[in-house]
């Protein structure tokens, strides 16, 4: 029975909400030249007030990302040092905490009402906007309705399947970059204790780009920066990444840095107002005056050409170096610490500049410009994001990037280093912590010594490889930890047909999403705690932990009362389902670690480098920081004993006759899948997801106008020779100021252009930015 008290299930809190809406009644005006500012404090307020009320927004907000409070769910932007500001969270931070924090519930009632054919015609707008889900959820061969199943029930129909499965490797055990520190941790002890390292990721699908050439570069695949180094730098480059939207708290840290004096280099196709200005709603003068500027130079550039600017740019300080020998190259650097120089510097002194210009779309002038910035810093940091992880060449770019701040010595400086900033609050986190499915020999030894069990070493699939076995029948069973699977992947169409394959889907989720409802012939839905609610066990509240883009580990604590008493945290579900799935022989103490995570702490620190004393350290106000040898020692802990110049053949994106090169992007009423609202303020889009950012000119070449309704269509050679198109339908034309020959588009409703096996050299990521496309008429 599902009698057990729903806190919120009263008045409006608990309706259906219906978040219906007509692509059709879209409005678009011109782009904002200014992120933040009161409007941002606004918004806030406002998606709060009407997900929370009053009481619950204000206990909320008051203790998001305070040193005993809970972290943000959204982005891995870190706090700074010191003091907390009073309100230590950005739009987007606080929509996320509405959307977690929500009144609205989804009961067994909401599945009986709505079957699952009708709930799949409802857009993820809607899915979202109903609410918190409360409990457990079966639906069985022949059903077409979600029915209510009790927790042990549930482990044990987990629990059967695994057990019957043929091999231990036929199991996909996915991850969601939120999940903590403490869960991340018991999941993948219990996936290896199984017998399978099955463990793809969302990092797979964004920096797994970063990770593979870092480490091939300095050996570690993290960052090298805090956040002091970004706000003293001299130069801070910003490529592919759009703070204002994706990490908006980045802003504040980049207005101190302009303050020291630093310089601001934007590269990225689209104007975005965050790389132009920011208004500090904390600040007088965010709120009366114009804001800070943030570009001093905004370099517009093609899809796809970052790795020919960075090579570019390269050349340009070898050259003035040989001018004037000593004084570009720190020599001293790179002869104690690199390996790879002449290699390097034989394929740069032979870049075309010609190619340079035609790859990037920038005049000569520019790219002197840059090059000069870079040979007047002494400090530079470089920031990039997924606007450089998803291409082809994706890996290659990153180590061009790397390439240019070796010789100038810029790692394990003060001030200076690479910045992949990552984007869901735990996602490297969740890594530190073992999901991966190639972890190195070391980690396993440590793991199989500390538990007495038998890691397995044969690598795992990753999230292609994964929805790749699925399809093939070489995987059966599905379990997601947070996420929306469905909606985060590429080539929606094949990706759903290897989910609905499955034997058995186990959605963790506090949430209604798509993933849900595209399930296999069996399907669980276990509704888990977010990271505002409050975890009792035993009567003492637990803590959890994160880790975020700079290394920093910190605790947090959610003080919000759960959406029902049935709702169980990710740590829990975790430990009685491997209880039950591995027995209770088990070495593994899964009931400790389920009753005390301060016992689960103490594991990690005998298992994960840099973890010792992990539960006294990680109660310092500001947590503590994990070691990063080229950051802390100049250490590279690589192949050749040094940090590595990367030497790879150029590559770019050229734009093919009568096509556009398409990336898929946020709006800023979204993060990652979660779509918060139906408005991109700063894009000048109200009311409506379906739209097409191109430049006028190529309106005007493709006979196009703008308010022209479109479908777009993706064309991709596959590894055979066969040309394969994907469509999806119906886009608004917007005219836009993109470099011409390049489009962008929101996601997910994108993602059915991206081929599955069209991915990135190394990383095997989903290539999003770079989708050769052409359009025709609405259909």
């Amino acid at each position: 029975m599902y009698v057990e008290a729903v806190r919120f299930q009263r008045s409006a809190a608990s309706r259906d909400i219906r978040a219906d809406y007509d692509e059709h009644a879209v409005t678009v005006s011109p782009r904002r030249h200014v992120a933040a500012g009161v409007r941002a404090v606004v918004v806030s307020l406002q998606r709060g007030l009407r997900q929370m009320g009053t009481v619950r927004t204000a206990a909320a907000l008051a203790r998001l990302n305070q040193r005993h409070g809970f972290d943000c769910p959204g982005c891995a932007w870190p706090e700074e040092h010191g003091g907390r500001k009073l309100a230590e969270f950005c739009e987007n931070g606080a929509k996320a905490v509405a959307e977690e924090a929500t009144k609205r519930t989804v009961t067994p009632e909401f599945f009986a009402r709505h079957s699952i054919g009708e709930l799949s015609a409802r857009p993820e707008y809607w899915l979202s906007q109903q609410g918190r889900l409360t409990h457990p959820m079966v639906v069985r061969p022949g059903d077409d309705h979600y029915r209510p199943i009790g927790w042990d029930a549930a482990y044990r129909l987990i629990a059967d399947r695994l057990n019957a499965l043929d091999s231990p490797d036929q199991a996909v055990f996915y991850t969601s970059g939120r999940t903590s520190n403490e869960a991340a941790f018991c999941y993948q002890l219990m996936v290896r204790s199984f017998g399978t390292n099955n463990l793809p990721d969302c990092s797979n699908m964004c920096h797994e780009s970063s990770g593979s050439a870092l480490t091939e570069s300095i050996g570690i695949g993290k960052g090298s920066v805090t956040v002091d180094d970004v706000a003293h730098a001299d130069l801070i480059v910003i490529a592919g990444q759009n703070p204002g939207t994706n990490h908006p708290r980045m802003l504040s840290v980049l207005e101190k840095a302009k303050a020291n004096g630093a310089k601001i280099i934007a590269v990225n196709p689209l104007p975005e107002a965050g790389l132009i200005r920011f208004k500090d709603p904390q600040r007088v003068h965010g709120v009366v005056g114009h804001g800070v500027p943030i570009a001093d130079e905004f370099v517009q550039i093609r899809l796809g050409g970052d790795m020919a600017l960075f090579a570019g740019l390269g050349r340009l300080l070898l050259e003035a170096d040989d001018r004037a020998p000593g004084t570009v190259i720190d020599h001293a650097f790179v002869e104690r610490h690199c390996a790879g120089f002449d290699s390097y510097r034989r394929r740069t002194l032979a870049v075309d500049f010609d190619v340079v210009l035609a790859a990037t779309g920038i005049e000569r002038a520019q790219l002197d410009r840059v090059a000069a910035m870079l040979m007047a810093s002494q400090r530079t940091v470089v920031c990039w994001a997924m606007g450089l992880t998803q291409h082809r060449h994706a890996v290659a770019t990153i180590g061009e990037i790397t390439n240019v701040l070796l010789l100038r010595g810029m790692i394990g400086k003060p001030g200076a280093g690479v910045c992949p900033v990552r984007g869901h609050s735990n996602v490297q986190g969740d890594r530190t912590m073992g999901i991966w499915e190639k972890m190195p020999e070391t980690f396993l030894a440590s793991l199989d010594r500390e538990f007495g069990i038998v890691s397995p070493r044969k690598h795992g699939f990753d999230t292609v490889d994964a929805i790749r076995a699925m399809r093939d029948g070489r995987a059966t069973f599905f379990m997601g930890m947070g996420g929306n699977f469905a909606s985060a992947t590429p080539d929606t169409a094949v990706t759903e047909n290897a989910l609905r394959s499955c034997a058995l889907t186990v959605q963790v989720s506090t949430k209604l999403n798509r993933s849900h409802l595209v399930h296999g012939a069996t399907a669980l839905i276990l509704p888990t705690l977010g990271r505002t609610d409050r975890d009792i066990r035993g009567g003492r509240k637990q803590l959890v932990s994160v880790e975020d883009s700079m290394s920093m580990v910190h605790l947090s604590r959610g003080s919000l009362h759960p959406p029902s008493d049935l709702v169980r945290s990710e740590v829990e579900i975790v430990c009685q389902l491997a209880r039950t799935l591995l027995g209770p022989q088990h070495p593994v103490p899964w009931e400790r670690f389920a009753a005390d995570y301060d016992t689960i702490r103490d594991a990690i620190a005998a298992v994960v480098p840099g973890c010792t004393d992990y539960n006294r350290k990680v109660r310092a106000p500001d947590g503590f920081q994990l070691p990063h040898p080229p950051r802390d020692a100049r250490e590279f802990r690589t192949s050749t004993g040094k940090a590595n110049f990367a030497v790879n053949p150029l590559e770019w994106e050229p734009v093919p006759p009568g096509r556009l090169v398409l990336q898929t992007l946020r709006s800023h009423d979204q993060y990652n899948t979660t779509i918060y609202g139906l408005d991109d303020r700063y894009r000048g889009v109200k009311g409506g997801r379906r739209v097409v950012f191109i430049n006028p000119a190529d309106i005007d070449t493709l006979g196009l106008s703008a308010g022209d309704r479109i479908d777009l269509v993706s064309e991709w050679t596959d590894a055979e020779g066969r040309l394969q198109e994907r469509r999806a339908k119906d886009f608004l034309v917007v005219a836009y100021s993109t470099p011409v020959g390049n489009a962008a588009a929101y996601y997910p409703e994108t993602n059915p252009l991206v081929p599955l096996d069209h991915t990135a050299a190394k990383s095997n990521t989903p290539v999003s930015k770079a989708i050769v496309i052409r359009v025709e008429p609405a259909s």
